[in-house]
Protein backbone atom coordinates (compact mmCIF):
# COMPACT_ATOMS: atom_id res chain seq x y z
CA UNK A 1 0.00 0.00 0.00
CA UNK A 2 1.48 3.59 -0.84
CA UNK A 3 1.82 5.59 2.22
CA UNK A 4 2.23 9.26 1.07
CA UNK A 5 4.36 10.22 4.31
CA UNK A 6 7.25 8.65 2.65
CA UNK A 7 7.36 11.15 0.54
CA UNK A 8 8.06 13.62 3.15
CA UNK A 9 10.16 11.47 5.63
CA UNK A 10 11.84 8.64 3.44
CA UNK A 11 14.86 10.23 1.66
CA UNK A 12 15.63 6.39 -0.43
CA UNK A 13 11.98 6.65 -1.17
CA UNK A 14 11.88 10.19 -2.52
CA UNK A 15 15.46 9.57 -4.40
CA UNK A 16 13.56 6.19 -6.10
CA UNK A 17 11.15 8.51 -7.05
CA UNK A 18 12.57 10.95 -8.22
CA UNK A 19 14.44 8.53 -10.85
CA UNK A 20 11.48 7.16 -11.55
CA UNK A 21 9.71 10.08 -12.68
CA UNK A 22 13.29 11.54 -14.87
CA UNK A 23 13.31 8.09 -16.19
CA UNK A 24 9.32 8.44 -17.27
CA UNK A 25 10.31 12.23 -18.55
CA UNK A 26 12.81 11.03 -20.66
CA UNK A 27 11.04 8.20 -22.45
CA UNK A 28 7.49 10.41 -22.68
CA UNK A 29 9.77 13.27 -24.28
CA UNK A 30 11.76 10.13 -27.06
CA UNK A 31 8.47 8.66 -27.50
CA UNK A 32 5.72 11.64 -28.79
CA UNK A 33 2.12 9.87 -29.84
CA UNK A 34 0.39 11.75 -32.90
CA UNK A 35 -2.07 14.05 -31.99
CA UNK A 36 -5.28 12.52 -33.34
CA UNK A 37 -8.79 11.53 -32.49
CA UNK A 38 -10.29 8.15 -32.58
CA UNK A 39 -13.76 7.61 -32.60
CA UNK A 40 -15.03 6.08 -29.25
CA UNK A 41 -18.28 5.39 -30.42
CA UNK A 42 -21.38 6.99 -30.04
CA UNK A 43 -20.53 10.62 -31.53
CA UNK A 44 -17.51 10.53 -28.23
CA UNK A 45 -13.88 11.44 -29.59
CA UNK A 46 -10.23 10.75 -27.78
CA UNK A 47 -7.03 11.42 -28.08
CA UNK A 48 -3.71 10.91 -25.85
CA UNK A 49 -1.31 13.45 -25.16
CA UNK A 50 2.36 12.56 -25.36
CA UNK A 51 2.30 12.81 -21.70
CA UNK A 52 -0.39 10.14 -20.96
CA UNK A 53 -3.29 12.68 -20.71
CA UNK A 54 -6.23 11.51 -22.28
CA UNK A 55 -8.38 13.82 -23.86
CA UNK A 56 -12.26 13.05 -24.38
CA UNK A 57 -14.81 15.62 -26.77
CA UNK A 58 -18.24 15.12 -27.45
CA UNK A 59 -19.32 17.44 -29.66
CA UNK A 60 -23.32 18.68 -29.32
CA UNK A 61 -23.76 21.52 -31.16
CA UNK A 62 -27.36 22.24 -29.46
CA UNK A 63 -26.34 25.72 -27.82
CA UNK A 64 -23.27 28.01 -27.74
CA UNK A 65 -22.36 26.18 -24.22
CA UNK A 66 -19.88 23.89 -23.00
CA UNK A 67 -19.02 21.71 -20.07
CA UNK A 68 -15.14 21.58 -19.18
CA UNK A 69 -14.14 18.56 -16.61
CA UNK A 70 -11.00 17.22 -15.29
CA UNK A 71 -11.00 13.73 -13.61
CA UNK A 72 -8.37 12.34 -11.40
CA UNK A 73 -8.62 8.51 -10.99
CA UNK A 74 -7.85 9.48 -7.07
CA UNK A 75 -10.24 9.40 -4.53
CA UNK A 76 -11.08 8.07 -0.74
CA UNK A 77 -10.08 4.67 -2.02
CA UNK A 78 -6.85 5.73 -2.13
CA UNK A 79 -5.97 6.52 1.40
CA UNK A 80 -4.61 4.94 4.11
CA UNK A 81 -5.51 4.77 7.65
CA UNK A 82 -5.31 7.37 9.70
CA UNK A 83 -5.23 10.04 6.62
CA UNK A 84 -8.80 9.78 5.42
CA UNK A 85 -10.36 12.58 3.88
CA UNK A 86 -6.93 13.53 2.22
CA UNK A 87 -8.59 13.30 -1.08
CA UNK A 88 -11.30 15.59 -0.19
CA UNK A 89 -9.52 17.59 1.49
CA UNK A 90 -7.26 18.27 -1.55
CA UNK A 91 -10.23 19.40 -3.64
CA UNK A 92 -10.91 22.02 -1.78
CA UNK A 93 -7.43 23.08 -1.30
CA UNK A 94 -7.22 22.90 -5.30
CA UNK A 95 -9.41 26.41 -4.73
CA UNK A 96 -6.54 27.61 -3.02
CA UNK A 97 -4.00 29.44 -5.25
CA UNK A 98 -1.26 29.05 -7.56
CA UNK A 99 1.57 31.51 -7.84
CA UNK A 100 -0.24 33.35 -10.71
CA UNK A 101 -4.16 33.16 -9.49
CA UNK A 102 -4.21 33.77 -5.58
CA UNK A 103 -6.95 31.78 -3.30
CA UNK A 104 -10.29 32.93 -4.36
CA UNK A 105 -9.44 34.37 -7.62
CA UNK A 106 -10.09 30.90 -9.39
CA UNK A 107 -13.97 31.06 -8.58
CA UNK A 108 -14.01 34.37 -9.46
CA UNK A 109 -12.47 34.26 -12.89
CA UNK A 110 -14.87 31.65 -13.75
CA UNK A 111 -18.25 33.87 -12.45
CA UNK A 112 -16.52 36.90 -14.74
CA UNK A 113 -16.67 34.24 -17.86
CA UNK A 114 -20.19 33.90 -17.49
CA UNK A 115 -19.46 30.38 -16.33
CA UNK A 116 -20.21 28.02 -12.95
CA UNK A 117 -17.75 25.84 -11.52
CA UNK A 118 -17.75 23.20 -8.70
CA UNK A 119 -15.54 19.72 -8.01
CA UNK A 120 -16.95 16.79 -6.16
CA UNK A 121 -14.78 14.08 -4.58
CA UNK A 122 -15.91 10.32 -4.49
CA UNK A 123 -14.32 6.80 -3.61
CA UNK A 124 -12.92 6.47 -6.95
CA UNK A 125 -12.17 9.85 -8.32
CA UNK A 126 -12.04 13.63 -7.85
CA UNK A 127 -13.43 15.90 -10.33
CA UNK A 128 -13.68 19.43 -10.83
CA UNK A 129 -16.16 21.51 -13.90
CA UNK A 130 -16.67 24.55 -15.47
CA UNK A 131 -20.58 25.31 -17.59
CA UNK A 132 -18.99 28.03 -19.54
CA UNK A 133 -19.96 29.50 -22.69
CA UNK A 134 -18.38 27.52 -25.48
CA UNK A 135 -16.26 31.11 -26.90
CA UNK A 136 -14.83 30.80 -23.41
CA UNK A 137 -13.25 27.06 -23.33
CA UNK A 138 -9.88 28.64 -23.96
CA UNK A 139 -9.85 30.68 -20.61
CA UNK A 140 -11.53 27.86 -18.05
CA UNK A 141 -8.49 25.46 -19.50
CA UNK A 142 -5.56 27.41 -19.12
CA UNK A 143 -6.94 28.19 -15.65
CA UNK A 144 -7.34 24.42 -15.07
CA UNK A 145 -4.55 23.67 -15.77
CA UNK A 146 -2.42 25.83 -14.06
CA UNK A 147 -4.31 24.84 -10.68
CA UNK A 148 -3.52 21.14 -11.56
CA UNK A 149 0.20 21.60 -12.49
CA UNK A 150 0.84 24.24 -10.02
CA UNK A 151 -1.39 24.13 -7.16
CA UNK A 152 0.17 26.35 -4.04
CA UNK A 153 -0.86 27.80 -0.62
CA UNK A 154 0.51 28.63 3.02
CA UNK A 155 -0.03 26.22 5.96
CA UNK A 156 -2.75 29.09 7.31
CA UNK A 157 -4.94 28.56 4.14
CA UNK A 158 -4.85 24.57 4.85
CA UNK A 159 -6.00 25.10 8.52
CA UNK A 160 -8.46 27.72 7.69
CA UNK A 161 -10.03 25.45 5.04
CA UNK A 162 -9.61 22.70 6.93
CA UNK A 163 -11.98 24.13 9.73
CA UNK A 164 -14.39 24.10 6.86
CA UNK A 165 -14.34 20.98 6.07
CA UNK A 166 -15.32 19.88 9.79
CA UNK A 167 -17.85 22.00 9.89
CA UNK A 168 -18.93 20.18 6.50
CA UNK A 169 -18.91 16.85 8.14
CA UNK A 170 -21.00 18.14 10.88
CA UNK A 171 -23.57 19.08 9.12
CA UNK A 172 -23.79 16.46 6.42
CA UNK A 173 -22.88 13.57 8.34
CA UNK A 174 -22.85 14.40 12.53
CA UNK A 175 -26.02 16.45 12.54
CA UNK A 176 -27.66 13.66 9.78
CA UNK A 177 -28.76 10.49 11.60
CA UNK A 178 -29.27 8.46 8.61
CA UNK A 179 -25.74 10.04 6.75
CA UNK A 180 -24.38 8.85 9.92
CA UNK A 181 -25.95 5.24 9.78
CA UNK A 182 -25.17 4.51 6.56
CA UNK A 183 -21.21 5.71 7.54
CA UNK A 184 -21.56 2.96 9.94
CA UNK A 185 -22.97 0.65 8.23
CA UNK A 186 -20.21 1.09 6.04
CA UNK A 187 -17.67 0.59 8.49
CA UNK A 188 -19.11 -2.67 9.23
CA UNK A 189 -20.16 -4.07 6.23
CA UNK A 190 -16.52 -3.91 4.51
CA UNK A 191 -13.35 -5.38 6.06
CA UNK A 192 -10.48 -4.61 4.03
CA UNK A 193 -11.88 -2.79 1.32
CA UNK A 194 -11.19 0.97 1.34
CA UNK A 195 -14.72 1.21 0.79
CA UNK A 196 -15.45 0.96 4.72
CA UNK A 197 -13.64 4.36 5.27
CA UNK A 198 -15.80 7.86 4.88
CA UNK A 199 -15.16 10.03 1.90
CA UNK A 200 -14.83 13.08 4.46
CA UNK A 201 -12.79 11.20 6.43
CA UNK A 202 -13.24 10.49 10.61
CA UNK A 203 -13.24 13.65 12.43
CA UNK A 204 -9.69 12.57 14.32
CA UNK A 205 -8.03 12.34 11.29
CA UNK A 206 -9.04 15.73 10.39
CA UNK A 207 -8.17 17.14 13.54
CA UNK A 208 -4.63 15.57 12.91
CA UNK A 209 -4.31 16.10 9.54
CA UNK A 210 -1.05 18.66 8.05
CA UNK A 211 -0.55 20.75 5.49
CA UNK A 212 2.21 18.66 3.91
CA UNK A 213 -0.11 15.32 4.16
CA UNK A 214 -2.37 17.34 1.51
CA UNK A 215 0.67 18.13 -0.49
CA UNK A 216 2.11 14.64 -0.36
CA UNK A 217 -0.95 13.61 -1.85
CA UNK A 218 -1.56 15.89 -4.61
CA UNK A 219 2.49 15.45 -5.79
CA UNK A 220 1.40 11.57 -6.06
CA UNK A 221 -1.59 11.49 -7.65
CA UNK A 222 -2.38 15.01 -9.66
CA UNK A 223 -0.46 13.50 -13.23
CA UNK A 224 -1.46 13.76 -16.57
CA UNK A 225 -1.22 10.14 -16.96
CA UNK A 226 -3.64 9.49 -13.96
CA UNK A 227 -6.44 12.19 -15.63
CA UNK A 228 -8.84 12.93 -18.28
CA UNK A 229 -9.97 16.08 -19.29
CA UNK A 230 -13.88 15.93 -21.15
CA UNK A 231 -15.22 18.31 -22.87
CA UNK A 232 -18.86 18.12 -24.08
CA UNK A 233 -20.96 20.86 -25.95
CA UNK A 234 -20.36 22.94 -29.06
CA UNK A 235 -16.80 22.79 -29.64
CA UNK A 236 -14.59 21.46 -32.07
CA UNK A 237 -12.55 18.33 -31.33
CA UNK A 238 -9.71 19.49 -33.34
CA UNK A 239 -9.62 22.85 -31.49
CA UNK A 240 -9.82 21.33 -27.52
CA UNK A 241 -7.13 18.95 -28.76
CA UNK A 242 -4.99 22.36 -29.67
CA UNK A 243 -5.91 23.70 -26.41
CA UNK A 244 -5.11 20.21 -24.35
CA UNK A 245 -2.01 20.36 -25.76
CA UNK A 246 -0.63 23.91 -25.37
CA UNK A 247 -2.45 24.10 -21.74
CA UNK A 248 -0.96 20.43 -20.52
CA UNK A 249 1.36 19.12 -23.35
CA UNK A 250 4.01 20.38 -21.55
CA UNK A 251 3.45 18.25 -18.08
CA UNK A 252 5.77 15.44 -17.26
CA UNK A 253 4.11 11.80 -16.26
CA UNK A 254 4.65 10.69 -13.08
CA UNK A 255 5.40 7.12 -11.46
CA UNK A 256 2.10 6.43 -9.94
CA UNK A 257 2.26 4.76 -6.44
CA UNK A 258 1.19 1.14 -6.47
CA UNK A 259 -2.73 0.65 -6.19
CA UNK A 260 -3.01 -2.61 -4.17
CA UNK A 261 -6.48 -4.51 -4.65
CA UNK A 262 -7.07 -4.86 -0.79
CA UNK A 263 -9.81 -7.68 -1.56
CA UNK A 264 -12.81 -8.09 0.64
CA UNK A 265 -12.94 -11.59 2.05
CA UNK A 266 -15.91 -13.41 1.92
CA UNK A 267 -18.92 -12.26 4.29
CA UNK A 268 -20.19 -15.74 6.20
CA UNK A 269 -22.75 -14.14 8.53
CA UNK A 270 -25.28 -11.56 9.08
CA UNK A 271 -23.86 -8.71 10.62
CA UNK A 272 -25.51 -6.25 12.26
CA UNK A 273 -25.42 -2.25 13.53
CA UNK A 274 -27.36 -0.53 16.08
CA UNK A 275 -27.08 3.28 16.38
CA UNK A 276 -28.33 5.67 18.20
CA UNK A 277 -28.77 9.35 18.00
CA UNK A 278 -31.41 12.11 17.92
CA UNK A 279 -33.98 11.52 15.59
CA UNK A 280 -37.51 12.30 14.34
CA UNK A 281 -37.84 8.31 13.34
CA UNK A 282 -36.58 5.47 13.23
CA UNK A 283 -34.64 3.97 9.75
CA UNK A 284 -33.56 0.79 8.91
CA UNK A 285 -30.95 -0.05 6.22
CA UNK A 286 -30.33 -3.76 4.71
CA UNK A 287 -27.28 -3.83 2.36
CA UNK A 288 -26.18 -7.40 0.45
CA UNK A 289 -23.00 -7.94 -1.39
CA UNK A 290 -23.33 -8.52 -5.15
CA UNK A 291 -21.10 -8.12 -8.11
CA UNK A 292 -20.99 -5.09 -9.94
CA UNK A 293 -20.67 -4.69 -13.44
CA UNK A 294 -17.14 -5.40 -14.91
CA UNK A 295 -17.44 -4.55 -18.62
CA UNK A 296 -18.31 -5.73 -21.62
CA UNK A 297 -17.52 -9.13 -22.69
CA UNK A 298 -15.49 -9.77 -26.29
CA UNK A 299 -12.79 -12.15 -27.29
CA UNK A 300 -9.81 -9.84 -25.31
CA UNK A 301 -11.72 -8.52 -22.28
CA UNK A 302 -13.25 -10.36 -19.75
CA UNK A 303 -12.63 -13.94 -17.94
CA UNK A 304 -15.53 -15.96 -17.68
CA UNK A 305 -16.24 -15.12 -13.89
CA UNK A 306 -16.12 -10.92 -14.89
CA UNK A 307 -18.18 -11.60 -17.65
CA UNK A 308 -21.28 -13.41 -15.58
CA UNK A 309 -20.47 -10.69 -12.89
CA UNK A 310 -21.57 -8.18 -15.40
CA UNK A 311 -24.44 -10.06 -16.86
CA UNK A 312 -25.70 -10.76 -13.29
CA UNK A 313 -25.49 -6.40 -12.72
CA UNK A 314 -27.61 -6.27 -15.39
CA UNK A 315 -30.33 -7.95 -13.80
CA UNK A 316 -29.80 -6.18 -10.49
CA UNK A 317 -30.19 -3.03 -12.33
CA UNK A 318 -33.90 -4.28 -13.45
CA UNK A 319 -34.64 -5.67 -10.07
CA UNK A 320 -33.68 -2.52 -8.51
CA UNK A 321 -35.84 -0.70 -11.20
CA UNK A 322 -38.61 -2.97 -10.41
CA UNK A 323 -38.41 -1.97 -6.78
CA UNK A 324 -37.86 1.08 -6.29
CA UNK A 325 -37.36 2.78 -10.28
CA UNK A 326 -40.86 4.68 -10.68
CA UNK A 327 -43.61 6.20 -8.68
CA UNK A 328 -45.82 2.93 -7.63
CA UNK A 329 -43.24 0.43 -7.65
CA UNK A 330 -43.36 -2.71 -5.82
CA UNK A 331 -41.78 -0.86 -2.51
CA UNK A 332 -43.89 1.60 -2.34
CA UNK A 333 -47.32 -0.23 -3.33
CA UNK A 334 -46.46 -3.03 -1.03
CA UNK A 335 -45.06 -1.04 2.21
CA UNK A 336 -46.59 2.99 1.74
CA UNK A 337 -49.94 2.81 0.26
CA UNK A 338 -52.94 1.23 1.17
CA UNK A 339 -54.84 1.03 4.95
CA UNK A 340 -52.25 -1.84 5.58
CA UNK A 341 -48.96 0.16 4.83
CA UNK A 342 -45.82 -0.40 7.49
CA UNK A 343 -43.58 2.42 6.06
CA UNK A 344 -43.81 6.24 5.89
CA UNK A 345 -40.63 5.77 3.22
CA UNK A 346 -38.94 2.99 1.23
CA UNK A 347 -36.35 2.97 -1.07
CA UNK A 348 -33.89 0.61 -3.11
CA UNK A 349 -30.66 1.28 -4.55
CA UNK A 350 -27.56 -0.70 -5.94
CA UNK A 351 -23.91 0.76 -6.69
CA UNK A 352 -23.77 -1.25 -10.32
CA UNK A 353 -20.12 -0.10 -10.63
CA UNK A 354 -16.57 1.13 -9.05
CA UNK A 355 -13.14 0.81 -8.44
CA UNK A 356 -13.89 -1.25 -5.57
CA UNK A 357 -16.77 -3.72 -4.84
CA UNK A 358 -21.03 -3.87 -5.30
CA UNK A 359 -23.88 -3.56 -3.04
CA UNK A 360 -27.43 -3.70 -3.18
CA UNK A 361 -29.75 -1.75 -0.67
CA UNK A 362 -32.93 -1.82 0.64
CA UNK A 363 -34.15 1.35 2.97
CA UNK A 364 -36.99 2.14 4.76
CA UNK A 365 -38.60 4.31 7.56
CA UNK A 366 -41.00 2.11 9.53
CA UNK A 367 -44.58 3.85 10.36
CA UNK A 368 -45.61 5.27 13.74
CA UNK A 369 -46.45 1.78 15.72
CA UNK A 370 -44.42 -0.51 13.63
CA UNK A 371 -41.06 -2.22 14.77
CA UNK A 372 -38.07 -1.78 12.95
CA UNK A 373 -37.98 -5.75 12.65
CA UNK A 374 -41.71 -5.86 11.08
CA UNK A 375 -40.40 -3.70 8.29
CA UNK A 376 -36.78 -5.40 8.19
CA UNK A 377 -38.89 -8.64 7.36
CA UNK A 378 -41.05 -6.73 4.69
CA UNK A 379 -38.49 -5.16 2.94
CA UNK A 380 -37.24 -9.07 2.58
CA UNK A 381 -40.41 -9.89 1.89
CA UNK A 382 -40.39 -7.91 -1.51
CA UNK A 383 -37.48 -9.93 -2.61
CA UNK A 384 -38.37 -13.17 -1.78
CA UNK A 385 -41.27 -12.56 -3.53
CA UNK A 386 -39.38 -12.40 -6.63
CA UNK A 387 -37.43 -15.07 -6.27
CA UNK A 388 -40.39 -16.88 -5.94
CA UNK A 389 -42.92 -15.85 -7.89
CA UNK A 390 -40.66 -14.46 -10.70
CA UNK A 391 -41.91 -11.32 -12.54
CA UNK A 392 -44.21 -10.98 -14.95
CA UNK A 393 -43.39 -9.97 -18.66
CA UNK A 394 -45.87 -7.03 -18.71
CA UNK A 395 -44.40 -5.57 -15.85
CA UNK A 396 -41.01 -5.92 -16.41
CA UNK A 397 -41.73 -3.81 -19.83
CA UNK A 398 -43.03 -1.09 -18.24
CA UNK A 399 -40.52 -1.37 -16.03
CA UNK A 400 -37.82 -1.28 -18.90
CA UNK A 401 -39.98 1.96 -20.39
CA UNK A 402 -39.20 3.98 -17.29
CA UNK A 403 -35.89 3.39 -16.79
CA UNK A 404 -35.05 4.06 -20.58
CA UNK A 405 -37.14 7.26 -20.44
CA UNK A 406 -34.95 8.11 -17.59
CA UNK A 407 -31.81 7.42 -19.69
CA UNK A 408 -33.09 9.45 -22.67
CA UNK A 409 -34.16 12.97 -20.45
CA UNK A 410 -30.65 12.87 -18.56
CA UNK A 411 -28.97 13.42 -22.19
CA UNK A 412 -30.67 16.63 -22.37
CA UNK A 413 -27.75 17.80 -19.65
CA UNK A 414 -24.29 18.66 -21.08
CA UNK A 415 -23.31 17.83 -17.55
CA UNK A 416 -24.73 14.30 -16.88
CA UNK A 417 -23.32 13.08 -20.01
CA UNK A 418 -19.70 14.85 -19.20
CA UNK A 419 -20.55 13.30 -15.39
CA UNK A 420 -21.10 9.47 -16.86
CA UNK A 421 -17.95 9.98 -19.53
CA UNK A 422 -15.28 10.80 -16.95
CA UNK A 423 -17.04 8.21 -14.49
CA UNK A 424 -16.86 5.64 -16.53
CA UNK A 425 -13.21 6.65 -17.48
CA UNK A 426 -11.68 6.67 -13.83
CA UNK A 427 -13.81 2.93 -13.50
CA UNK A 428 -11.85 1.80 -16.39
CA UNK A 429 -14.93 1.33 -18.36
CA UNK A 430 -15.90 2.13 -21.96
CA UNK A 431 -16.48 5.90 -22.34
CA UNK A 432 -19.80 5.16 -24.52
CA UNK A 433 -21.33 2.50 -21.59
CA UNK A 434 -24.33 4.80 -21.19
CA UNK A 435 -25.18 4.11 -25.01
CA UNK A 436 -23.57 0.58 -24.76
CA UNK A 437 -25.96 -0.50 -22.38
CA UNK A 438 -29.24 0.54 -23.40
CA UNK A 439 -29.53 -2.83 -25.74
CA UNK A 440 -28.00 -5.65 -23.17
CA UNK A 441 -30.74 -3.90 -20.20
CA UNK A 442 -33.61 -4.11 -22.41
CA UNK A 443 -32.74 -7.68 -23.09
CA UNK A 444 -32.64 -8.55 -19.65
CA UNK A 445 -35.04 -11.35 -19.12
CA UNK A 446 -37.56 -12.03 -15.95
CA UNK A 447 -36.06 -15.23 -15.79
CA UNK A 448 -32.48 -13.77 -15.20
CA UNK A 449 -34.26 -11.09 -12.78
CA UNK A 450 -35.89 -13.54 -10.60
CA UNK A 451 -32.09 -15.41 -10.81
CA UNK A 452 -30.22 -12.91 -9.15
CA UNK A 453 -33.08 -12.44 -6.70
CA UNK A 454 -32.74 -16.09 -5.87
CA UNK A 455 -29.03 -16.19 -5.76
CA UNK A 456 -27.81 -12.99 -3.42
CA UNK A 457 -30.02 -11.94 -0.85
CA UNK A 458 -29.30 -14.45 1.41
CA UNK A 459 -28.26 -13.59 5.09
CA UNK A 460 -24.58 -14.60 4.87
CA UNK A 461 -24.29 -11.27 2.26
CA UNK A 462 -26.19 -8.80 4.54
CA UNK A 463 -25.53 -5.94 7.21
CA UNK A 464 -28.19 -4.47 8.78
CA UNK A 465 -28.45 -0.94 10.23
CA UNK A 466 -30.94 0.30 12.91
CA UNK A 467 -31.03 3.54 13.50
CA UNK A 468 -32.99 4.19 17.48
CA UNK A 469 -34.07 7.66 17.25
CA UNK A 470 -34.00 9.30 20.38
CA UNK A 471 -34.99 12.69 22.13
CA UNK A 472 -34.72 15.93 19.94
CA UNK A 473 -34.25 19.19 21.66
CA UNK A 474 -34.23 22.13 19.79
CA UNK A 475 -30.59 23.21 19.19
CA UNK A 476 -30.00 19.61 17.61
CA UNK A 477 -32.96 19.38 15.50
CA UNK A 478 -32.20 23.57 14.47
CA UNK A 479 -28.76 22.00 13.49
CA UNK A 480 -30.42 18.42 11.55
CA UNK A 481 -32.71 20.88 9.60
CA UNK A 482 -29.70 22.71 8.52
CA UNK A 483 -27.92 19.87 7.56
CA UNK A 484 -30.85 18.75 5.55
CA UNK A 485 -31.01 22.03 3.51
CA UNK A 486 -27.37 21.38 3.29
CA UNK A 487 -27.67 17.95 1.75
CA UNK A 488 -30.83 19.23 -0.40
CA UNK A 489 -28.58 21.77 -1.97
CA UNK A 490 -25.89 19.92 -2.52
Amino acid sequence: MFCFMHFSLSFRSTLVGSLAVLMSSLLWSQTPKPLVFEEAGHGIVVSHLANGLTVVVKPLPRAPTAVHMLWVRVGSMDEVDGYTGLAHMLEHMMFKGTPSVPAGEFSRKVAALGGRENAFTDRDFTGYFQQIPSSRLSDVMKLEADRFAHNSWPDEEFKKELEVVKEERRMRTDDSPRSALYEQLESTQWLASPYRRPIIGWMNDLDNMQPQNARDFYHAWYAPNNAVLVVVGDVNPEQVLALAQSNYGDLPPKVLPDRKPRLEPEQKGIRRVSFKAPAKQAYVMLSWKVPGFKGFATPNNLNAHNALASKEALSLTMLSALLDGYEGARLDRALTQGPHRLAQEVGSYYDFAGRGPQIFVLEGAPKEGVSMDQLEVQLKAQLLKVAREGVGEEELKRVKAQWLASTVYKRDSLFNQAQEIGAFWARGLPLDTSDLLIDPLLQVTAQEVQAVAKKYFSDDQLTVAYLWPEALDEPTLKRQQRAQSAGDLR
